[in-house]
This record gives structure tokens, C-alpha cells and sequence, in this order.
């Protein structure tokens, strides 16, 4: 896999990852702040069924929070697009799936890539952030880098996410324009698509999940509802549905 963050010291357990298995490969891209670690026992479970498994570290990420500072969404775009290219000497199909922004990634590369992309999965993505908090991003960014996260996104007690535990301001500005992009763009992509949404989620509005599902151009596409999981659903207790379903939508689509 491609190492965006080559020249920094990565956080233990939060190294890229690739799990190589059948000639159908599938690209999983963590969140803001987060780390491949979100991804790796789906990517585990993707290979030992015959899907190759690779997980993405997405420039700024994995290292320290400062790293995030001077990101912009297009050098995440680019750590995906590295992948999707090493990913491709490596398989004949590849698909996409992302955790919340990863998921917004994901749908930017099956924009920009159509013929390249067979099919796409969002879990917990934005669709458009809205809110009062998000609206004062722009202006505080001058003033204020990071903020400290709140309690674990997880209702799973004995789960963990390797995560920075705190937001980069900045970096929340380009997520917010990525996220505009993305939502504009959404009735130009044609690829198989499936969205996941967590009925508690704290993180992003549960409800976003219809939305994109309403605004995507995909004529193939589905909307599945985790019951019992908050925002980090790959680790939550709804991941094994979560798992199975990724498997079912990748092998009917491949």
C-alpha cells in the first residue's frame, strides 16, 4: 500500500494495511482523525472470503494531529488515488468503501473514475453538514487549530478505535468542502452503491444516510440501517452484519 506519511513516525496499530486474497479487491478509507485500525478486521474478514483488502492511511493521519494542520481534501483525494492505483496492479476489479469521510473519499473516486471504480460503500457518511457547529468552522480556524473529541463513538465497551482523540480545525474546513462536493456530484455517479447508516449515531445526523441514498444516480443501490451501532460502525456491534453485508454487495457487483 502506498505510505502518504513516508518521513513521520506512525502510531502503533495505525499502519496501512494489505491483505492480499482473490483478484476482487476493495480499498477501505478510515475517517477524519481516525487510522486504518477501523478497517482491519473487515479486511481480515474481505480476505478470508476471497476479496483482497486494502487499507488506505490517508495523508496528515496516523502520526500527530499537527500533521492535519495544512491538509487540504484533495491530498486526501490523492492518498486514495495512490492506492486505487497500486490496488489495481494487484486485482482486476477494485471497489471502494469508506468510514464517514472515507466515505465521501469513496464517492469522490467513484466520480472521478467511473470505468476504474466498480462499486462503492459509505458507512456513516455526511451529507451535508448543516448544523450551527459547522458553520463557525471557517471563521475559527484562524483562531482556534484543534478541539478535543468527545467520549468514544462506540456503544461496544471492548472496542477501540486508534484515533488522534481530537479534531484539527482546518482539517474540518476541508471536510466540509469535500462534503459539498460530493453531495453536488452525487447524481453523476452510476456505480452500484451501498450505504450503511447507524440508527445511533451521535457523530453525523442518522438521517444523511436516506439522504445520499435518495441523491446518488446509481440505478443499483441500497440503504441498510445498523440498529444497535453509533459512528464507528466497523467496530461496533453491528459489524458482523456490517461485514457480511460489504461481502454480499462486492461478489453480486464483481
Amino acid at each position: 500500500m502506498k505510505q502518504n506519511n513516508a518521513d513521520k513516525i506512525i502510531m502503533p496499530g495505525a499502519e496501512p494495511f494489505y491483505y492480499k486474497s482473490g483478484q476482487v479487491g476493495c480499498l477501505l478509507v478510515h475517517g477524519i482523525s481516525g487510522s486504518p485500525q477501523v478497517f482491519k478486521t473487515v479486511g481480515k474478514y474481505l480476505s478470508s472470503q476471497g476479496i483482497s483488502a486494502m487499507g488506505v492511511l490517508l495523508k496528515g493521519h496516523g502520526t500527530r494531529l499537527e500533521d492535519m494542520h495544512n491538509c487540504t481534501y484533495n491530498d486526501w483525494t490523492n492518498s486514495v488515488v495512490e492506492n486505487l492505483e497500486l490496488l489495481e496492479e494487484l486485482c482486476e476489479t477494485v471497489f471502494c468503501a469508506g468510514l464517514s469521510m472515507g466515505g465521501m473519499l469513496s464517492l469522490r473516486l467513484a466520480r472521478l473514475y467511473p470505468e476504474r471504480v466498480k462499486g462503492v460503500i459509505t458507512i456513516c457518511s455526511p451529507y451535508q453538514l448543516r448544523s450551527l457547529k459547522f458553520r463557525l468552522v471557517p471563521p475559527l480556524k484562524y483562531f482556534i487549530k484543534k478541539i478535543a473529541g468527545g467520549p468514544p463513538s462506540i456503544n461496544d465497551p471492548e472496542a477501540l478505535e486508534i484515533n488522534y482523540g481530537a479534531h484539527s480545525i482546518p482539517a474540518v474546513h476541508e471536510l466540509i468542502k469535500l462534503t459539498a462536493l460530493v453531495c453536488k456530484d452525487l447524481p453523476d455517479i452510476k456505480q452500484p452503491a451501498l450505504i450503511f447508516g447507524a440508527r445511533q449515531d451521535k457523530v453525523v445526523d442518522s438521517r444523511d444516510a436516506g439522504f445520499i441514498y435518495d441523491q446518488i444516480g446509481s440505478q443499483e443501490k441500497e440503504l441498510v440501517w445498523l440498529e444497535n451501532s453509533q459512528h464507528v460502525a466497523p467496530l461496533d456491534y453491528d459489524r458482523i452484519q456490517l461485514q457480511k453485508k460489504m461481502l454480499e454487495f462486492i461478489k453480486e457487483n464483481s
